[in-house]
């Protein structure tokens, strides 16, 4: 795959990648590697100039609510309470009937059942992406796209909610890719990191991240060895030359669902 912003430069070149149902892949690496263009595409906010997105057998031409993406500002109307809010993407794709029983299902699984009827602007940036979460797991995706939406949290907030954010995508059978500058969020979150070299952006390194759940709190043996690793891989990619790429151009995304 590649996308270019001019013809003489390319931001992304031979990406490769296949990521299974129900994986949470991160894309690691340094600004202007191409980490949020590489996302963008597998949304269908960017179409690539070369190669393809396919994700469960379609080709991705455009936005849909099977694949949805949080970014890092919760983007909420102020003047809107928190349901209303949670509410927005069932609105937008025409869903208006599933408010009632599905709002209130989302908010309580994301520890805000009782601020339904609170104003948006009166909660904390961590309460405020927890709505942003609502709002995007509401239309029930197949694939959760997150581009460094924790990155403006405090460290307590952030690191709660990236242990919400993937025990629900385990509870909800989702397939998870974030955008990462943070190597301890790549190794707290991901079953699997993809650590990207610059100019133009390919895949350096695909390694495997084997913790379990308790063991991604933190403190432990087993994570501070996987964090020194990552961090090892992650340095040697800023300051060397990536291994040799592949020649096929190819994004293959299995989620939940086999459907068409």
């Amino acid at each position: 795959m590649g996308w270019s912003l001019i013809p003489s430069r390319l931001v992304l070149d031979s990406i490769n990648l296949e990521i299974k149902k129900g994986e949470v892949v991160a894309l690691l690496g340094r600004s202007g590697c191409g980490k949020s263009t590489l996302l963008h595409m597998v949304s269908g906010l960017t179409l690539p100039s070369s190669g393809e997105v396919v994700i469960n057998g379609n080709t991705v031409r455009g936005l849909s609510p099977r694949w949805v993406m949080m970014f890092q500002a919760p983007s909420l109307f102020p003047w809107m309470t928190v349901a209303q809010n949670a509410a927005l993407g069932l609105r937008f794709v025409g869903r208006a009937s599933d408010i009632s029983a599905r709002v209130p299902e989302m908010l309580a699984l994301v520890d805000l059942a009782g601020f339904a009827d609170r104003n948006a602007q009166d909660l904390s940036g961590g309460q405020q992406q927890r709505v942003a979460l609502a709002r995007s797991l509401a239309p029930d995706p197949e694939l959760l796209l997150l581009d460094e939406p924790f990155s403006a949290l405090d460290a307590f907030t952030r690191r709660s909610l990236q242990r919400d954010v993937r025990q629900i995508a385990r509870r909800l059978g989702l397939t998870l890719v974030l955008v990462t500058h943070d190597v301890s969020e790549a190794v707290r979150m991901a079953d699997r990191v993809l650590v990207l070299d610059a100019n133009p952006g390919r895949i350096a390194e695909d390694t495997a991240i084997d913790l379990d759940d308790e063991q991604r709190e933190g403190g432990c043996e087993r994570f501070n060895a996987e964090l020194v690793r990552l961090m090892a891989i992650y340095t040697a990619v800023a300051h060397g030359a990536p291994p040799e790429t592949p020649s096929e151009t190819f994004v293959s995304i299995a989620p939940k669902s086999q459907q068409a």
